[in-house]
């Protein structure tokens, strides 16, 4: 199987359904027809289709899928990159007394001629070497030579390559390592650390699964960690230990165990805040208020008056600390889908990290980055729903207690999302004197209007379920009128642009920043800003659309400088065909935040990038175009 036909199902899996041809060829850089081929080559690879083809445009067979991958499973691979993992997992296994790997056993093993791999094992070198490794060759012969806590980092990296997103990531382990049944230990794990008092981050227990896998793997083959120093990892080396015995019946020496306590310290386990002393002492947590206070004077948000949600912050930070002194980061799968759901909630984190990056020297990934936004999205998700309630009037007669069920009924089937103004229980209502967005009430009004929901009085599921229809729609209008009084002030014919190209991301923000510079928005500093911004994470939040733009707020004004092209270049990861350049000035940054967020919602349909690109040709056109596709 050639590069494109993995990325083809790689970009299918991801995408979870129906995707046409043309998105798959934006999403991989190609033409349709080359789509086309892959799935004609990939279906023909055996005698069940791989990909379904249908109206709505290709879908991935999981259930083929995985039985494929099943079945490839020490099967010598066709691409060069394959036969790498192959060499260099040859290398990991060989005995630690041995003389290492014969390369023409090898060679025969995996089906290829001695110049192929002799060619793959150049490749092979430079890969080990990037984990700290060195392929040694004596005549027919080679080895890895460097320590086990690098081959170690090897083996999680080959994983990781190989890796299929779709399965269960205890699934993907158990594929690669005949550890035992990882399920049942990590279902022990939880419930010994749940019985312990600690709450749980069930997101980091994959790394520690893996660890684990290769821990037990490496020590059936006689490989250890050499003991660690400086560490102390309290109780979790002693869980570790009992449960690894009880599970897989190997011993583990002090050296994994107190590298997978430190692993369950630093990424699962979570001490309660409210259980004993303060676990963080005042003068750290003062250096993190003094970071959350500056972010949010940046960013114009409350993160104030939350003592729990500082001392949580700060003890994921502590963590986050740790694991950039050991190297060792965690993975986040909720990486794309914050970046593209929650894309000002992502901006707050990524200048949290940078801040960090500058007090404490520490380099703070993409998976990290999104760890601190899910901290502080759970705190402005609070806050939100208490300042953006619709607000309603029950009405309903008074009988015993009826009229009070229903509110607290209704206040039960909600939750924050509906704030009750009044409880009207008068048999003359003047309907339009009610306060209120909206009007809940057991009897029928003379004139039905979409503001007044009727009930039933003991509000069953359907009563429920069309009071959240109705808050859905209110709030919907509100954002409406707010982005349609909006849109045109930041858009401006010279920053529009049809068919611009560069290079690379850094070019592209260079060329659109001269033309805002021109145009007085923004100075070179700003632009400097931006491509600093882009080099901390990429700012292509859905595969169509990148969002470069500066932290500081130093334009004279918000605006935009948009590119459409029909042809995507590469950003980062992704492929995009709209370019947004944001310049931000303080007085217009609050304001733009919901914009923001829309934009990127808008253009994660790949059918809107589309249309936008075919009928967007001026600014009047594209603001009608946007304003359509945000009512839509």
């Amino acid at each position: 199987m050639v590069d494109r036909h993995e990325q083809l199902t790689d970009t299918l899996a991801q995408h979870g359904g129906w995707a046409t041809a043309a998105d798959l060829a934006a999403r991989l850089g190609v033409t349709d027809r080359s789509i086309r081929g892959y799935v004609s080559a990939l279906n023909a690879a055996s005698d069940a289709p791989l990909i379904e083809s249908g109206p709505s445009g290709y879908r991935l067979d999981r259930g083929e899928w995985g039985r494929r991958l099943r079945d490839e499973r020490g099967v010598p691979s066709a691409t060069p990159a394959g036969r790498v993992s192959a060499v260099l997992r040859a290398l990991l296994d060989a005995p630690a007394d041995s003389e290492g790997v014969d390369l023409y056993e090898l060679a025969e093993r995996l089906h290829v001629s001695d110049s192929t791999l002799e060619s793959d094992l150049a490749r092979a070198r430079s890969r080990a070497g990037a984990a700290g490794l060195t392929i040694v060759r004596t005549r027919e012969r080679v080895q890895l030579e460097g320590p086990e806590s690098a081959r170690r980092r090897l083996i999680g990296a080959l994983f990781r390559d190989e890796a299929t997103r779709g399965m269960r990531e205890v699934d993907r382990i158990e594929s690669w390592f005949a550890a035992g049944d990882l399920t049942a230990f990590k279902t022990a794990l939880i419930a010994r650390l749940v019985a312990d008092g600690y709450e749980i981050n069930d997101y980091g227990l994959g790394t520690v699964l893996l660890h684990l896998a290769i821990a037990v793997d490496r020590t059936q083959a006689r490989h250890a960690l050499p003991d660690r120093t400086g560490g102390d990892e309290g109780v979790f080396p002693a869980i570790i230990d009992g449960l690894v015995s009880e599970h897989f019946g190997v011993t583990l020496a002090p050296g994994d165990l107190d590298y997978l306590g430190f692993l369950l310290g630093t990424r699962v386990a979570v001490s309660p805040v409210d259980a004993g002393p303060p676990p963080i002492d005042d003068a750290e947590l003062d250096e993190v208020r003094a970071i959350v206070e500056k972010a949010a004077r940046e960013y114009l948000v409350d993160l104030d008056g939350d003592d729990d949600f500082l001392l949580r912050l700060a003890m994921h930070i502590r963590q986050l600390v740790r694991r950039a002194q050991e190297g060792s980061f965690s993975r986040n799968p909720l990486t794309r889908s914050i970046k593209s759901g929650y894309p000002m909630i992502y901006e707050l984190a990524v200048y949290l990290a940078r801040e960090l990056q500058l007090s404490t020297g520490i380099s703070v990934p993409e998976d990290e980055i999104a760890y601190l936004a899910m901290h502080l999205g759970a705190r402005l998700e609070e806050q939100r729903q208490s300042e953006q309630a619709v607000t309603a009037t029950i009405v309903a007669p008074a009988y015993h207690r009826l009229h009070l069920d229903l509110l607290h009924r209704v206040e039960a089937s909600v939750g924050t999302e509906l704030r009750i103004e009044q409880l009207d229980t008068r048999s003359d209502v003047d309907w339009d004197a009610l306060p209120g967005d909206l009007v809940i009430s057991v009897i029928e009004p003379p004139t039905p209007t979409d503001r007044i929901i009727v009930v039933h009085p003991f509000l069953g599921e359907a009563d429920a379920q069309a009071i959240q229809a109705a808050i859905a729609r209110v709030r919907r209008q509100r954002r409406r009128t707010r982005l349609a009084e909006r849109l045109t002030g930041y858009f401006d014919e010279r920053l529009f642009f049809r068919e611009l190209y560069a290079p690379d991301p850094e070019a592209m923000i260079r060329t659109i920043g001269a033309r805002m510079v021109e145009a007085g928005i923004v100075d070179e500093a700003y632009v400097a800003g931006a491509i600093e911004r882009e080099r901390l994470s990429s700012t292509a939040f859905t595969d169509g659309l990148a969002m470069p733009h500066a932290m500081a707020m130093t334009a004279d004004r918000t605006a935009i400088a948009l590119v459409l092209n029909t042809t995507s270049m590469p950003w980062g990861e992704a492929r995009v065909e709209v370019i947004a350049f944001i310049a931000f000035s303080e007085s217009g940054r609050a304001s733009f935040q919901e914009v923001f967020d829309q934009l990127v919602e808008v253009f994660s349909d790949r059918e809107n990038v589309r249309g936008l690109v075919a009928r967007a040709t001026d600014v009047p056109t594209l603001v009608a175009e946007l304003t359509r596709l945000i009512d839509a």
